[in-house]
């Protein structure tokens, strides 16, 4: 199992990582256009190969595509990443020529991979594969959904005071800081729904935390996130290469599913060795099937920024 991550720069790097760590891949491939840039975290990744156990070969690699040929995963971190007081969408100009160039260079090496897009504004650069590439829809895979849903695990069993283990919930919809719905209504503490341990008011709060939690993290940071995106592409990776028919929220083409057309949004599917292998149907209270339309609308609208 051959993966590729292309963007040597934080989340990339975690990418790769925590990859490695898991051991299920025989090779790691890290791009960068930065000379010598991938080259340097590959070799300080593999210097830890010994102290944490793992036999995955990471590979550092300056531009050089023709290095990814025969990858069964490719997964695009590639662009400029968020600034306090930035929103994703902002980040579309630059992005989007980013992200064509990159799918189409993988795909000219390795035609029959899979594509997981991690650049922001991610749904729209998701759409944007889709409408630049020949792969079939369930070969390309936005992130988001699944990076939302941690966060908002951790915010549950913080108001909860709870082991994150017996945590469960899902984020759908556009990942941005209005358009993601998290779906309060399903999340649960072992099977018991959280509706029981957490007043209404609390509840909204961990909501509207888990919807700006990438921001509050770039104010913190001063630049986006990395530890939790990374760990969140390494289980799409493992879910797919494993072929584990996991349930992740992931940003993917609807043609009808959940009431909308011609767009990539977070909804829930199962991923297994051929991508996405089902969309699931998730029943949502009325509440939740009109945010996830004005998160549609507002995903739409970007789209409409783009030069297709």
């Amino acid at each position: 199992m051959k993966v590729t991550v292309v963007g040597a720069g934080a989340v990339g790097a975690s990418c790769a990582e925590y990859i490695a760590i898991k051991d299920f891949a025989s090779e790691v491939v890290l791009l960068d256009i930065k000379e010598g840039y991938a080259e340097g975290k590959a070799m300080d990744l593999m210097q830890t190969a010994s102290l944490n156990g793992f036999d995955t070969k990471i590979t550092g690699i300056t531009n050089d595509y023709s290095k990814t040929a025969g990858s069964d995963i490719a997964v695009i971190t590639s662009g400029v990443p968020r600034k306090p007081g930035m929103t994703r969408e902002e980040l579309i100009g630059i992005n989007a020529g980013i992200v064509k160039t990159v799918s189409s260079n993988l795909l000219e090496h390795s035609p029959n991979a899979i594509l997981i897009v991690v650049s922001n504004p991610m749904d729209t650069m998701t759409y944007l594969v889709h409408k630049s590439t020949d792969l079939p829809k369930n070969k390309i895979i936005g992130m988001g959904g699944a990076l939302d849903s941690a966060r908002f695990k951790y915010r549950l069993a913080e108001a909860l005071e709870a082991p994150i283990s017996d945590i469960d919930g899902m984020v759908i919809g556009g990942h941005s800081d209005t358009g993601m719905v998290p779906l309060a209504s399903h999340a649960t503490r072992n099977s018991i729904n959280v509706t029981e341990f957490l007043t209404e008011e609390r509840l909204s709060q961990v909501v509207e935390d888990t919807k700006v939690g990438g921001a509050t993290l770039t104010k913190l940071l001063g630049t986006s996130a990395w530890y939790a995106p990374g760990a969140a592409v390494s289980s799409l990776v493992q879910a797919i290469a494993c072929d584990q028919q996991k349930m992740f929220p992931c940003s993917t083409y609807l043609e009808g599913e959940y009431g909308l057309e011609d767009i990539c949004i977070g909804v829930p599917v199962l991923l297994g060795k051929n991508g996405i292998e089902e969309i699931v149907n998730v029943p949502l209270s009325e509440a939740e099937k009109n945010k996830m339309k004005e998160s549609a609308a507002g995903v739409s609208k970007t789209n409409g920024l783009l030069e297709l």
